[in-house]
């Protein structure tokens, strides 16, 4: 099993339990948003690039902590496990709409999804396994899954 290095971002709704997800074109699993990094950068470098990059907005690293490091099978690619860097962000990063999320670059669709209980997986829309089996616990044990 190959393994795939990701960093991702934990959004949650200001007025509502809610839990931004992103699913990429051509594919039908919704993920937290992040990405790969790129050479020589670290996690958090990662993470604000790739919200940049997927989601338009510019992270204050000071409002990101990171959740941990967990592991599962990547939700897109088959005999891989994706190994993420997970960070929630403080509050709401300026710019971004609620009620219109702008997605960008291969992100086909955004949107906010109840976390307890995260709504169950269909034949046309499923969630990562490390959302569904490794964030939102971890997000639950800590006390932060509400906005």
């Amino acid at each position: 099993m190959n393994d795939i290095r990701v960093s991702a971002l934990v959004l949650l709704h200001p007025q509502r339990p809610g839990l931004l997800m992103v699913r990429k074109a051509g594919t039908t699993s919704f993920m937290l948003p992040g990405g790969k990094p790129e050479e020589g950068e670290t996690a958090e470098d990662t993470i604000v690039r790739e919200i940049a990059e997927e989601l338009g907005l510019d992270l204050d690293r000071h409002r990101l902590h990171a959740l941990g490091t967990f592991a599962a099978a990547a939700a897109n690619e088959a005999d891989h496990r994706v190994i993420g860097d997970v960070f929630c962000y403080d509050g709401q990063p300026e710019g971004l709409d609620v009620e219109n999320i702008a997605h960008l670059a291969e992100i086909a669709e955004a949107g906010w999804f109840p976390i307890d209980p995260l709504p169950a997986d269909t034949e046309t829309r499923q969630f990562a396994p490390l959302t569904r089996n490794e964030v939102i616990p971890a997000l639950q044990a800590a006390g932060r899954s509400s906005g």
